[in-house]
């Protein structure tokens, strides 16, 4: 459906249709908003449509509020000394000296461009981490490709929403062509519709069931031991050395390069060009030690029992027959229906190939999968399974998406150890540590951060741990914050676990009648659940009024076939008293006297965002986009800035992209033209071989710290942690909140959405039995029937939660033992400047408030829950028990907080939303 929008105060000259990454008005009144570059493209986008109402959304903010919307019943008086002072309050609050023994911190939001968070973090001393909430849907897909008469790729992808139609390139297209999509997800939904094959799986059991497929490719011997040997590091040499400072660790020459056996020399450089590779069997080297092949100790480990599919069924809730034949099927598509292309390429020694070979088998799986407390080795595993198959960037495989693949190791460890108040810190905020020794841990081993990632408790917190934030400054853990700066990040509603727990500390006061937390400034563009929790608002800008970046340094838009990045451009001016958020974080960078925001005379360096985009450099020539570099715009990647890059970009429909010749289309890893070229657009430091990790180096290092060796160890309390889950081969364990819990009581997994309008229960087999009526439900036709459901009192965290009560009913889409929500139309009520008694306050609803932010109670100390080795926040770990409320208990949904009240300069609150072609501005 077409959506005709007028735009009142648009800005001229617009030059055709909206493009995906360019908002803005028709160039003529009631032109329809259009997906593409193609002036005639027919395509419509339904989110970008309803993207551009939200410039005219009531619940916007108006202008900058202080103490206007009661966090506190009394006066801030601080802020007032602020605003009475020279300085601007915001500027006043950042500038209140911090006494040096006491290292309190400014924690940032999360900005959107991340040159510029980094700046921000480098100039403060700052150690906060970003918003990093992440949603789950996993599709294995094996589809038949055009690329021959029967070959495979699997797909695996998630989509956002119950009744979404698929990329129009997905699955669901060309239906002549002779696939298999199988899709892998609790829930069916989106992609998992259309599939050729569902599996529902129980949330959780992801990496389980990939080890399963991995143990019978290893059983059955179908497996590219060639790949493996050429590709990843399954042939290099693992010293077996138990108990030693070594064990585990690869054996390395004088020159620091790991070793491989070869059949005729022995031991020798595993990157030699004509390396004949031994990859099973136990060999010693030149100084006595013993060691053996990654691939030999992988192969160990998922050929036994625990990981057949008999032993995994179960757990899974797939069949072993099932497992089998995927596995099966997978293998036959991989090694007897190869894909050829005839397309010569050169690799990292210099050897010209002919042709390049495919396995037509790919997997996809989004960011969620990672949302348990055993995502990390989950997606160790998937990535396993990959390898196995030779299916990595070749023909009909998984490709990398531009910027990618990395150099491994990645680079410097995070910087922050040693930084003091008030001072810039020496390096990057978010690096990949490879060992012990770049934690950012004290002396006694306890975190510099305070979201405590990259420390023992989550060594490889890569996305920082926001979830953790308020509550861990509401103790003092590790110490107390003068002030939390926030942006857009809804920490008071959908965006945290428990988020009563967070009002409750934003609230919270002192004896002497201080905050908790002293100061809390917040950026959003609407009236959000968390506005009236701080002191200081600072009203943003909607998307379709100010620029944007969207950077290949920071989620790329890039594709397989090329880098790419985009703009987004202004084209409405604001009718009300607020500003863009990176220009407001410019002006108080500057009056603040940051280096990277002033001359060496003090005077700023930037006078707004644009000019930042255009010329800020990271390094010598290497800034935010990398199109239309150069005095004249003819570089790409590196090069001078040039003044007219923003109209370069707006002239190319706002965007850029690259374009990869055939010859680096594949075999990035080890493509020696598209290494080369990689580097000299600054992509990567270094053009030489990027290895595929089986076996983990980093992480052998932090068990043997755990295990008493090296300067820097665990306290004793993580020890044991620290052991079990650094394993340098991707392992399955059981969700960390069910740990020593009694199940029996809340028999449902929890598998939440990320947005929508509905929910749907699935109901489990014991409930269905003690209550005919859920039984009758569960086992008839699909009901469209809605029932009222409330889930049991819940034992999370450190004590039982309320017991939440929604609408919902069965549904045969969803795995038997899953609760799906789609649950976050649910709003606030008096938030966003909707009726208190609208439904997306009385019938929508939340399950956050049931989440634990922490594991159950522990001795001592509290443990996140999280991941323990990334710290990604475990929201898909909750188990609920599902009953049906008692006569008299319907109504609005439960729990309902309390009305907020609206902020002064609020707009009127129209009782509908009506938007016309026709409406005079």
């Amino acid at each position: 459906m077409r959506l005709p929008l007028r735009h009142p105060g648009a800005s001229e000259g617009w030059p055709g249709p909206l493009h995906r990454g360019q908002s803005g008005p028709p160039g003529e009144q009631g032109r329809a908003l259009r997906q593409g570059q193609r002036r005639d493209h027919d395509a419509i986008l339904p989110g970008q449509a309803a993207g551009a109402l939200e410039a005219h959304r009531p619940a916007r903010l108006g202008r900058v509020c202080r103490d206007q919307l009661g966090r506190g019943a009394r006066d801030r008086h601080r802020l007032a000394e602020a605003r009475a002072g020279d300085r601007p309050a915001p500027a006043r609050l950042l500038h209140r000296p911090r006494p040096v023994a006491e290292p309190h911190r400014l924690l940032g939001g999360a900005i959107r461009h991340p040159e510029f968070r980094r700046a921000w973090r480098l100039l403060l001393g700052q150690h906060g981490g970003r918003r990093a909430l992440h949603h789950r849907r996993i599709v294995l897909g094996v589809r038949r490709a055009r690329l021959g008469p029967r070959q495979v790729l699997p797909d695996v992808r998630r989509r956002r929403g119950p009744r979404q139609q698929p990329d129009q390139d997905g699955p669901g297209q060309d239906e002549g062509a002779r696939r298999q999509f199988i899709s892998v997800n609790p829930v069916r939904t989106g992609y998992s519709a259309i599939a050729d094959e569902w599996v529902g799986i129980r949330p959780g059991t992801d990496g389980l069931f990939a080890l399963a497929l991995a143990h019978e490719l290893l059983r059955t011997d179908q497996i590219d031991l060639e790949f493996l040997a050429r590709y990843t590091n399954a042939s290099w040499l693992v010293v077996r050395n138990p108990g030693g400072a070594d064990d585990g660790l690869f054996a390395r020459d004088e020159a620091g390069k790991p070793l491989a056996w070869d059949r005729a020399r022995g031991a020798v450089d595993a990157s030699l060009v004509d390396l004949s590779a031994v990859m099973v069997g136990d060999f010693t080297l030149a100084d006595g030690r013993k060691a053996q092949p990654v691939f030999q100790l992988m192969a160990e480990r998922y050929l036994a029992p625990e990981y057949a599919p008999e032993a995994v069924a179960e757990r899974c809730g797939i069949e072993a027959a099932r497992i089998r034949t995927i596995a099966a099927e997978i293998a036959d598509v991989a090694f007897n229906q190869a894909i050829t292309l005839e397309q010569p390429w050169t690799d990292v020694w210099g050897r010209r190939h002919e042709t390049m070979v495919g396995r037509p088998v790919a997997f996809h799986a989004m960011r969620g999968i990672s949302a348990h407390s055993n995502g990390f080795h989950s997606c160790r595993a998937l990535h396993v399974l990959q390898m196995l198959l030779g299916a990595v960037d070749t023909p009909g495989s998984w490709r990398y998406k531009s910027p990618f693949p990395r150099p491994i190791p990645p680079g410097p460890g995070p910087a922050g150890r040693g930084a003091k108040p008030n001072t810039p810190l020496a390096g990057n905020i978010l690096s990949f540590p490879h060992g012990p020794d770049d934690l950012l841990v004290d002396d006694d081993g306890n975190p510099l951060r305070i979201d405590k990632a990259f420390s023992w408790d989550a060594p490889l917190a890569l996305h920082g741990m926001m979830h953790t934030v308020i509550g861990n400054a509401g103790i003092g853990d590790p110490y107390k914050i003068d002030t939390l700066f926030m942006f857009m990040a809804n920490m008071a509603w959908n965006s945290a676990m428990n988020p009563g727990e967070v009002i409750r500390i934003l609230t919270e006061q002192q004896p002497d009648g201080e905050y908790t937390i002293p100061h809390v400034i917040y950026s959003d563009a609407y009236y959000s659940e968390t506005v009236p929790y701080a002191d200081l608002i600072l009203p943003d800008t909607t998307y379709l009024e100010r620029w944007d970046c969207i950077s290949i340094l920071d989620r790329p838009i890039g594709s397989a076939h090329g880098a790419g990045d985009a703009i987004r451009q202004p084209v409405l001016k604001p009718d009300r008293d607020v500003r863009p958020f990176q220009d407001v974080l410019i002006e108080l960078g500057s009056r603040l006297g940051l280096p990277a925001f002033t001359k060496p005379d003090g005077s700023p360096r930037w006078k707004d965002y644009p000019d930042y985009i255009v010329n800020h450099e990271r390094m010598p020539g290497v800034g935010p986009l990398a199109g239309f570099r150069g005095a004249d715009g003819t570089k790409k990647g590196v090069g001078e800035p040039n003044p007219d890059q923003l109209q370069r970009y707006i002239d190319n429909g706002c965007f850029w992209r690259d374009h990869l010749p055939p010859e680096q289309s594949y075999y990035k890893h080890a493509n020696k033209d598209y290494l080369e070229q990689s580097k000299a657009m600054g992509l990567m430091g270094k053009s030489d071989q990027i290895v595929m990790q089986i076996w983990s180096e980093p992480l052998q290092k932090f068990r043997l710290a755990a295990e008493g060796h090296g300067t820097r160890q665990p306290p004793d309390r993580l020890r044991e942690r620290v052991r079990t889950y650094c394993d340098p081969l991707p392992i399955w364990y059981a969700p960390l909140e069910h740990t020593g819990q009694d199940l029996g009581d809340r028999p449902l997994g929890h598998h939440p959405a990320a947005d929508g309008d509905v929910s749907f229960l699935g109901l489990d087999e014991c409930l269905a039995e003690a209550d005919p009526g859920l039984q009758q439900a569960l086992h008839g036709p699909r009901p469209r029937r809605r029932a009222r459901h409330r889930a049991g009192r819940l034992g999370l965290g450190r004590e039982p939660r309320r017991a939440p009560e929604v609408p919902g009913g069965a549904d045969g889409g969803v795995n038997p033992d899953t609760v799906w929500t789609w649950n976050a139309i649910g709003k606030r009520s008096g938030a966003w400047n909707l009726d208190p008694g609208s439904t997306e306050s009385t019938k929508g609803f939340l399950l956050n408030h049931v989440i634990s932010e922490w594991l159950p109670a522990q001795e001592g100390f509290r443990q996140a829950n999280a991941d323990p080795v990334t710290g990604q926040a475990a929201w898909y770990d909750l188990r609920v028990k599902v009953s049906k409320c008692a006569p008299g208990e319907e109504g609005i949904t439960s729990p309902h907080p309390e009305t907020l009240g609206l902020p002064p300069h609020m707009p009127d609150r129209p009782d509908i939303l009506r938007y016309s072609t026709k409406a005079k501005p």
